[in-house]
C-alpha cells in the first residue's frame, strides 16, 4: 500500500494540483489541526475541496485523530520547542489514540496523500504518522512529493 505525504507552504496552486494529479491522487487527507485559517490560501478547508474535486477528481478528508493537540503544536511552533520533544509528544498521542486500529486501513487502498502546512517532511507531524502507521501496517511506502 502507497501512501503520499505533502506539504503546501512554498507552493504555487498551480505546482500543488499539478503533483497531485500527476500522481494520480485519489484521496487528500488533511492532517492538520487547523485547516480553516486564511493564511492558509489555496489550502483552507472548503477551497481545497473544490479544486481537489475539480482539478484532480479528487476527495478530500480531515483526520484529526492525525492531529496534534493544541498545546503541543504551540509549545513547538509559538514557543520555539525543541523537536525532539515534540516528535515525542506527539507520537505520545497518536499511541494513546490508537490510529492504527481506529483509521479505516481499507480507505488507504485509494492513493492517499497526507496534506500539512510545512513544506518538507522532515519536521512535520505527517510524516512521524507515516512512520507510526508503518510499523503497525506492515505492507505501507511511503512516498513524500
Amino acid at each position: 500500500m502507497e501512501i503520499y505525504s505533502i506539504g503546501f507552504t512554498q507552493k504555487s496552486a498551480s505546482e500543488f494540483f499539478g503533483i497531485l494529479k500527476a500522481h494520480g491522487i485519489e484521496r487528500l487527507l488533511d492532517v492538520r489541526l487547523n485547516n480553516t485559517s486564511q493564511l492558509a490560501g489555496f489550502a483552507k478547508q472548503a477551497d481545497l475541496q473544490y479544486f481537489l474535486r475539480e482539478i484532480c477528481g479528487a476527495a478530500y478528508e480531515h483526520e484529526p485523530l492525525l492531529a496534534p493537540e493544541q498545546g503541543i503544536l504551540d509549545a513547538y511552533k509559538k514557543h520555539k520547542g525543541d523537536w525532539d520533544v515534540y516528535a515525542r509528544a506527539y507520537l505520545d498521542l497518536i499511541r494513546s489514540r490508537r490510529v492504527e486500529s481506529v483509521l479505516d486501513r481499507e480507505s488507504f487502498h485509494k492513493k492517499t496523500v497526507l496534506l500539512c502546512s510545512e513544506a518538507t517532511a522532515e519536521h512535520c507531524h505527517r510524516r512521524l504518522a507515516l512512520e507510526y502507521l508503518s510499523e503497525h501496517w506492515s505492507d505501507i511506502v511511503i512516498h513524500y512529493l
